[in-house]
């Protein structure tokens, strides 16, 4: 029963007052702690209908954000990746299919868009190229749109963005497996852009003829989205 300012139970606060002080146990201890207060803030945070979990660091520096009410959970018995629009061979990929393949591992800063950043961050997975060039792109093809299996959240990349050798379907990330909280099982990064442009729990990569913006981008953010030249922001590239 809520209490008498409609804010939720007691026990609510007392839980969240208590992340706080994990929070600050996992900025001055072992790492293990820090995973799993990334653990518990992930599942609050994909049960909380008012977001302001999303304010809350953890003892790696990122914020968890998603624009959808909730994000199922996929793993390897369900979880699949298409490829498909102007392509000459469609496919869909099973999360084994993706881990048989070539892996790259790249290890940059991490730069959010709302100013914080997270140094040295190891991702590692598939490039991007390497899908597009097994699917075979059709000479019309100058984008890509990406969707995801929130039902809601998009992105987009030029296919001349999609093609540098820092831009990965990521498994994996910090040399752990990708996290459902980080996006997993499997998201995009894009090393030299604002993190927005890492669409997490990728579902979908769909080769168009033109640019079509994607969530953030349809509410104002810039669509090329280079970290310290876009969005009125200077912060050092992560390149």
């Amino acid at each position: 029963m809520p209490d008498q300012d409609g804010q939720g139970t007691p026990l609510g606060r007392r839980l969240l007052l208590s992340v706080l002080g994990l929070g600050a146990a996992g900025v001055a201890t072992a790492p293990y702690l820090q995973r799993g207060l990334e653990s518990v803030l992930g599942s609050i945070a994909d049960k909380d209908p008012t977001k302001l979990t999303g304010l809350l660091p953890n003892g790696g520096g990122f914020r968890y954000y998603s624009v959808a009410s909730s994000v199922p959970h996929k793993g390897a018995a369900d979880y699949r990746l298409t490829v498909d629009g102007l392509v000459e061979r469609p496919s869909t990929y099973t999360l084994d299919a993706l881990r048989a393949m070539p892996q790259t591992r790249v290890e940059r800063d991490v730069q959010c868009v709302t100013g914080w950043r997270v140094p040295r961050t190891a991702f590692e997975g598939v490039t991007l190229s390497a899908l597009l060039d097994a699917a075979g792109v059709r000479p019309e093809a100058r984008a890509i749109r990406f969707t995801c299996f929130d039902g809601t959240y998009s992105e987009s990349l030029t296919l001349d963005q999609a093609r540098r050798s820092d831009v990965l379907v990521c498994l994996r990330m910090q040399d752990e497996p990708l996290s459902h909280s980080h996006g997993g099982p499997v998201r995009l990064f894009v090393a030299p852009m604002y993190f927005y442009k890492s669409a997490k729990w990728l579902s979908g990569i769909s080769l168009t003829s033109k640019v079509q913006p994607g969530y953030w981008e349809e509410r104002g953010y810039d669509v090329d989205a280079w970290v310290g030249r876009s969005n009125g922001r200077d912060d050092a590239p992560t390149v």
